[in-house]
């Protein structure tokens, strides 16, 4: 750590671990200079860094010559003028520390309007930013087809004994490929527009002030070119439920209503007039979209022997897969 705090110029009063994020290890350090966030890169997970550093980079650059008054977690660069710093093969990068609080889970209504309205302010702002000279950090993050295609796959060539276990399950996935045939047909009509994407719109991704205001998005690194489907359908899938998706007690997986007209009116009080008629017509369907992509990559990782996700228990990504499948059908009643 001293070797880093050295390539930043802090003289650091005292640093500590922030336990939050699952992918990338993450420091508030406090130094004479001001207080900062100092993170790691998982390059196991973001196979090339440096293509998150080229993204969050141009967009710092279009935001400080367009809006410079947009808050945005612009990295710091080092000593050596680098926003990316590599010390025994460790990728770092540093930001200025913003006031404010992330939630591990959203608690009530409003929380849900908060966090929608900014990941759409965030596109918002971005609207004429070029997304396609954005980098790819994770190719095929959200390609659905691909994620049926490896279910698929994984139906013939995964463990038999946990198929045959998994029939009613896989029955179910099946029935629903409608929704791949959706995806294909959304992606290729001419009134559907990449826009710059967040990709990962959990609630601890956005910081809240004092006032229980959102202020701001964090956690770039899946920022690439996208479909507004990603960014509503990834709040849909953990923003409408009152637990979490390894609950295991399926009747306690309910939609709250409430919530989702909250993430509706949020995310459209900054993109309804971005969006297409033919894109607002699938406003619902980006919930079933991404559901449903999430119960596929868990079910196949089931059956692939957790090979992806891991497992701390036995039939854990199975767990999961109920879990999400009972999500879409519920989710499914109220659309």
């Amino acid at each position: 750590m001293k070797a880093i705090f050295e390539l930043y110029d802090w003289d650091v009063i005292q640093y500590q671990v922030l336990q939050q994020g699952l992918i990338n290890k993450t420091f508030v350090v406090f130094t004479s200079k001001g207080d900062f966030i100092l993170q790691t890169i998982n390059h196991q997970v973001f196979k090339n860094p440096r293509t998150i550093d080229f993204n969050i980079n141009l967009i710092s650059t279009y935001l400080n010559k367009n809006n410079p008054d947009y808050l945005f977690t612009h990295l710091v660069p080092n000593i050596k003028g680098e926003t990316l710093t590599i010390i025994n093969g460790i990728y770092y990068r540093a930001f200025v520390k913003i006031e404010g609080h992330a939630l591990s889970v959203l608690e009530k209504e409003d929380q849900s309007y908060q966090a929608a309205a900014q990941f759409a302010n965030f596109t918002h702002n971005l609207v004429n930013l070029e997304c396609e000279k954005l980098q790819i950090t994770i190719p095929d993050f959200h390609n659905l087809s691909l994620r049926y295609a490896q279910f698929s796959e994984a139906i013939l060539s995964g463990n038999m004994t946990r198929i045959s276990q998994s029939k009613e399950a896989i029955a179910f996935l099946q029935s629903q490929n409608e929704l791949v045939k959706t995806y294909e047909q959304f992606i290729e009509h001419k009134d559907v527009k990449q826009r710059v994407t967040h990709h990962d719109t959990k609630i601890s991704n956005v910081l809240f002030n004092k006032d229980e205001k959102a202020i701001c998005v964090i956690d770039l690194d899946t920022v690439m070119p996208g479909y507004f489907i990603s960014d509503v359908g990834d709040m849909c899938r953990t923003y409408l439920c009152k637990v979490s998706e390894e609950e295991k007690q399926l009747d306690l997986v309910t939609i709250d209503p409430i919530r989702w007209d909250a993430l509706k009116n949020g995310y459209l009080s900054k993109m309804e007039t971005h969006l297409s008629t033919f894109e607002l017509a699938h406003f619902s369907y980006s919930g079933q979209f991404m559901i449903y992509m999430q119960a596929l990559r868990f079910l196949t990782d089931h059956l692939n022997m957790d090979s992806y996700y891991g497992a701390k228990y036995e039939g854990q990504n199975y767990i999961r897969a109920l879990n999400q499948i009972e999500l879409l059908k519920r989710f499914n009643e109220i659309i």
